[in-house]
């Protein structure tokens, strides 16, 4: 009750600063922003009269600030809050500015100078000022204006206006230039005159986007799935291509639009974005979400995806890595616009290294990796050493004058979660995959990632949500060197209970002989998943039905199983298995030759072709469709109840049980009628059999973990090693199939009847098939 209480009081305090009803109380939702607005509120009050109450634009504010800041600055809200109180931060734009700054400076005593120059605080822009500046750059470019009249890149004008007026109200500066637009243009009449597509003017999304309701509709009749556009809806609806400067957090430079002009002439407004993996390792289901992602938002707008692989780690990467990753993205149906690597970089990469250096910006640190570790980390010594003599030490490490770990180069930078000075180079003398032995320093993920994003005219920088961190660090270095800057959008991590995906677990998994390598089938790797039999289809269909959202996503594997299931119920051809087979001898044979029947591959849909099976006197039958003392509901083969054989057109009944020296039955003796025959009573049941069968091995699998997370210490205190499930392989070699597998190829895949769907393993030989159970069926009601 007290809980109650004190999260009205709450909706009663931030509804006393101009916040509704219903924002106060999603406010609450969030622990952190809830404790961050309180206190902000509660310090604004001491630098108001105790009879004021805080006016609706003071209290935006300071809900902006708990929303917006982060934690290494928490400690000089004070400050911010002063200047809001006082009116002289007026704005979000001079709040973010002022944020910023501090980011940047976080240590106290603070540059008060500094931080009103770099925010605008107490700078006020008139409406004359706003006037003059957008009537001087509509008379610019007033030429253009009166050819493409409203066809004309608007914002192209007001981000002009944002650069020469960058603390002036934005809606103020809107209204004058719609104003002046006016009176220039007259109205616009472009919905009914021009035959220029109309623009989307949705709002960008923020990432939280709902994960798209399952339904069958998303499978085609061949199988198909709808497109990753179809499916995840307006969680694709980012900023546009040049438009950069839209999203919140951007950062906006004298040189900024010039840059995005020039950025639009080379890609022609084209969406461009990129898949930048690692090649030290197998993918795994999180990252075909950062596949279909990538790739699937450039498909839907018509752009354009690089596959980039990030190969600055060179003693971890291998051959093997850069094929199977390439291999995995064609097999989910994506080819890449243009294969690059970081390494086709390195030289430019270095050129501007050494420009950051000259512009006081990076130094040559000679701190040990020890002493960089975590977010505490003291201000180097050498900070502030001076530039030629950086320039130099840089050009030695280059030349091989160090050993690895006495020298790096880091970047005067605070990064967003607290990071001091990130390493941009370190020094490795390791043998490149690419390079050679050209190097022996080799840029970290950090200095890279930007640069090559802006090298390539990435429009759209999309990473999971832990680079959220890296955000500020990625504007700030392309801004650094006056280089086009991307626009980073995160989104969340895809994970799946009862699974690892780390390689060195995995790796450890495969040393110790848990499972057999990264493709088994056991593991959640994408090549492991191709292996037991998931069709791309279905993956593709999964990640884009959970949707793009920011947060952190952790699914039941169920539900990637019932996207398979929808595919493969479409796709894959029925045929008879027999698992543990039961035989049966029907006495009264009606043939003296063995027949032939045509058994549809897909009963629903005969039109959809059919194999032949043969049908002899000596038939094998499942052991547990057999029951001597079955239940009263029970609708299969009992001693004193006949049961139908699928697809025969005939019912068996039970004449006698051979048995084994266990009394076990070993064999049935029985009769047949056809079910056509008059006085011939229609069967309960009806069940699977084959005969003159070809015998194969079928692999069933089940959790690798009993726990579904092992790797959570509070559920396995012993680690993931303690927590296999040693029966998740099941092996049995005696199951015999009907001729439908005649010819099958690894990875074809097939629904055996009543059973589950199977993949075709690539340890089949052309006289041994070797089948993976991909999922079982959905509980089959009829089979009871």
């Amino acid at each position: 009750m007290a809980v109650s209480n004190d999260n009205e009081t709450r909706v009663a305090l931030f509804q006393s600063i101009g916040l509704n009803e219903q924002k106060a109380r999603e406010t609450l939702k969030n622990q952190d922003v809830t404790r961050l607005l309180e206190t902000n509120i509660n310090e604004a009050k001491k630098f108001l009269p105790k009879e004021n109450q805080i006016i609706k634009s003071i209290g935006n504010l300071l809900y902006a600030l708990a929303t917006k800041s982060k934690q290494q600055i928490h400690h000089l809200h004070p400050y911010l809050i002063k200047y809001i109180c006082e009116e002289k931060i007026k704005n979000d734009l001079q709040l973010s500015a002022a944020i910023q700054y501090l980011l940047t400076h976080p240590q106290e005593p603070i540059d008060h100078k500094a931080l009103e120059a770099n925010a605008g605080i107490g700078v006020t822009v008139t409406p004359e000022e706003i006037e003059c500046t957008i009537e001087e750059i509509i008379t610019q470019n007033k030429t253009k204006l009166l050819e493409q009249r409203y066809d004309f890149p608007v914002g192209s004008l007001l981000g002009e206006a944002r650069k020469r007026l960058p603390w002036a109200d934005g809606k103020a500066v809107k209204a004058e230039m719609d104003v002046q637009l006016l009176d220039l243009l007259g109205p616009n009449d472009q919905s009914t005159k021009s035959t220029t597509p109309k623009q989307n003017t949705t709002k960008p999304s923020t990432g939280k986007a709902k994960p798209t309701t399952t339904t069958n509709n998303d499978v085609r009749e061949n199988g198909e799935t709808n497109s990753f556009s179809d499916l995840s809806g307006e969680a694709l609806n980012f900023h546009k291509p040049g438009e950069n400067y839209k999203t919140e957090g951007y950062v906006m430079t004298p040189k900024t639009m010039d840059l995005l002009r020039e950025h639009l002439k080379q890609t022609g407004g084209q969406v461009v974005t990129r898949f930048p993996p690692e090649p030290n390792g197998i993918l795994h289901i999180g990252h075909a979400k950062a596949i279909n992602f990538n790739f699937g938002y450039a498909k839907a707008n018509n752009g354009i995806c690089y596959l980039r692989y990030d190969d600055t780690n060179p003693e971890k990467e291998e051959e093997k890595f850069f094929t199977g990753i390439l291999d995995i993205i064609q097999w989910l149906g994506y080819k890449p616009y243009n294969i690059t690597h970081a390494s086709d970089y390195f030289d430019q990469l270095y050129e501007w290294a050494k420009e950051l250096i000259r512009r006081g910006d990076a130094y040559i640190c000679h701190q040990k990796g020890d002493e960089l570790k975590g977010y505490n980390v003291p201000e180097s010594p050498w900070r502030n050493r001076p530039i030629q003599e950086s320039l130099q030490l840089f050009e030695d490490m280059k030349n091989g004058k160090f050993a690895e770990g006495e020298a790096t180069l880091r970047m005067k930078y605070v990064m967003e979660d607290g990071k001091l000075d990130p390493v941009a180079y370190r020094i490795k003398y390791a043998h490149h995959a690419k390079s050679g032995d050209k190097w022996c320093i080799y840029p970290t993920y950090d200095y890279t990632h930007c640069l090559n994003d802006s090298i390539e005219n990435i429009t759209h920088s999309l990473c999971t949500k832990e680079f959220q961190a890296r955000r500020s660090s990625y504007y700030w270095l392309c801004n650094a060197l006056d280089l086009y800057c991307p626009v980073q959008w995160e989104y969340g991590r895809l994970n799946l209970q009862y699974t690892i995906t780390s390689k060195r677990k995995i790796t450890k998994l495969i040393l110790e002989g848990v499972v057999k390598d990264w493709d088994d089938p056991r593991l959640y790797t994408i090549t492991a998943l191709r292996r037991r039999g998931f069709p791309p289809e279905a993956i593709i269909s999964f990640c884009s039905r959970i949707g793009v959202t920011m947060s952190q996503t952790v699914l039941h594997p169920d539900m990637l199983d019932a996207c398979v299931r929808e595919v493969l119920n479409i796709t894959a051809p029925r045929v008879m298995v027999v698992m543990e087979p039961l035989k049966v001898t029907i006495t009264n044979f009606p043939s003296k030759n063995l027949m032939e029947l045509n058994v549809p591959n897909f009963p629903a849909d005969e039109s959809r072709g059919s194999h032949a099976v043969k049908f002899d006197s000596v038939i094998y039958i499942e052991k547990s469709d057999f029951n001597e003392k079955p239940t009263k509901d029970y609708k299969r083969l009992a001693p004193n109840q006949p049961c139908g054989l699928r697809h025969a057109g005939y019912i068996i009944t039970v004449q006698d049980i051979v048995r084994d020296s266990n009394n076990e039955p070993i064999e049935l003796k029985v009769t047949c009628q056809k079910v056509t025959d008059e006085g011939v009573s229609k069967p309960k049941g009806f069940i699977h059999w084959v005969s003159h069968p070809i015998k194969c091995e079928i692999r069933l699998y089940d959790p690798l973990f009993f726990h579904s997370n092992p790797d959570d210490p509070k559920e396995v205190p012993g680690g993931f090693l303690s927590d296999i499930n040693p029966n998740s392989l099941t092996i049995n070699k005696n199951a015999l199939a009907d001729d439908g597998i005649k010819n099958a190829k690894p990875f074809d895949k097939f629904q055996f009847e009543r059973v589950g769907f199977f993949s075709v393993d690539p340890d089949s030989t052309n006289d041994y098939y070797v089948f993976n159970r991909t999922v079982s069926l959905k509980e089959d009601k009829r089979a009871s």
